[in-house]
């Protein structure tokens, strides 16, 4: 068994919950960092989700590579945290 398996988690912080329920409901195409000001979630928190495998990051570069659109989605993990059936984001 891996080792960071072997440790739990320790419990999500209101933002951090906030965060992954709206990423559950997104569509596929995950979520842009701008849109979660609209919710006041801070990038640190989408950070630390990535950094702790709930949530994922997808880089898309639009119009050549003047514009880089960068996307958040959640994974399996993140769902699992937040109790959430991932076929209909509930």
């Amino acid at each position: 068994m891996p080792i960071a398996s072997q440790h739990r988690r320790r419990p999500l912080s209101e933002q951090q919950r906030l965060a992954l329920k709206v990423l559950a409901v997104a569509d596929m195409d995950g979520v842009s960092e701008d849109a979660f000001a609209f919710y006041g979630v801070r990038t640190g928190v989408l950070v630390e989700l990535v950094n702790a495998g709930l949530a994922s990051v997808t880089v898309e570069k639009l119009g050549g590579t003047r514009i880089e659109v960068t996307r958040v989605s959640i994974t399996d993990s993140g769902r699992a945290a937040i109790g959430s059936d991932p076929h209909n984001g509930r």
